[in-house]
């Protein structure tokens, strides 16, 4: 008997910061779920690219350029994905960065020190974005009283580390915004889950060479021995934005091969 609580043919999905790496692998998962896709990304080839191989998937895909973290930019991404994508049953919030850094110096260390600019940075593209899509994007899911958003967080909200303080201050307060806007929604119909994956490299940006290092280095930090696949966050993905998962509100699911249980 097939599992029809998976498909979700004809959703209409969209994400943010999906140009390349996980936001991709998201992409083309919910086309192969059967949902159309629309993506954005700071700049427009790289959204249009992705645009591309959702087409090749037999779905209507539909790529822009859009600042996330930016409230105008935003702004004006909304009438452009509804008349393109025709609304959005599934907002997912993909943007994210990182720049490693000391939040003050200390004696006799010589790495680099975060400055308040760079601080900003990371919270917003790490955060603020979320709030932002969530604001421009929720009031046509609550209006429907259907839909769901996923935010995609990270390892770090679970376990903290020297030198990513922002960062990981940023995905642990994407941890608590998932919790806090599930139960401001749910009395709407409207679910709010999170993924917090672990060390998924994207895979078109490295020679063969750096994935094979990078997995020998994952063989001996990661307890499943290797990297994550993009695409296996994008099945973790459809699960969260199909009716498999229309009783799962306010989670955020680890993926990173039990590396946040060392």
């Amino acid at each position: 008997m097939a599992l029809t609580e998976f498909d979700l043919t004809g959703a209409r999905v969209l994400i943010t910061g999906a140009g390349r790496g996980i936001g991709k692998g998201i992409a083309l998962a919910m086309a192969d779920a059967g949902a159309d896709v629309g993506v954005t990304s700071l700049g427009e080839a790289s959204a249009q690219q992705v645009a591309e191989e959702v087409r090749a998937r037999g779905r209507a895909g539909f790529g822009w350029a859009a600042d996330g973290t930016n409230a105008e930019s935003m702004k004006a991404l909304l009438p452009r994905v509804m008349a393109d994508l025709g609304g959005v049953d599934v907002l997912i919030n993909c943007l994210g960065d990182s720049i490693q850094g000391a939040v003050a110096a200390a004696p006799g260390a010589t790495g680099h020190v975060m400055t308040p600019a760079e601080w900003h940075h990371v919270i917003d593209i790490n955060l603020t974005q979320a709030y932002l899509a969530c604001h421009m994007f929720g009031p046509q899911l609550l209006e429907r009283g259907e839909g769901c958003v996923i935010n995609i967080s990270s390892f770090a909200a679970l376990k903290g580390g020297p030198n990513m303080s922002a960062y990981a201050a940023a995905k642990t307060g994407l941890t608590r915004f998932t919790e806090s806007l599930a139960l401001e929604w749910a009395p709407y119909g409207v679910r709010v889950n999170g993924i917090a994956p672990g060390t998924f490299p994207d895979r078109e940006a490295m020679t063969d060479a750096d994935w094979e290092r990078r997995n020998a280095q994952a063989a001996t930090t990661v307890p499943l021995r290797r990297m994550g696949l993009t695409r296996e966050v994008g099945l973790l993905a459809v699960y969260l934005a199909s009716e498999a998962a229309a009783y799962v509100t306010g989670q955020t699911i680890a993926i990173d091969g039990g590396r946040t249980i060392l």
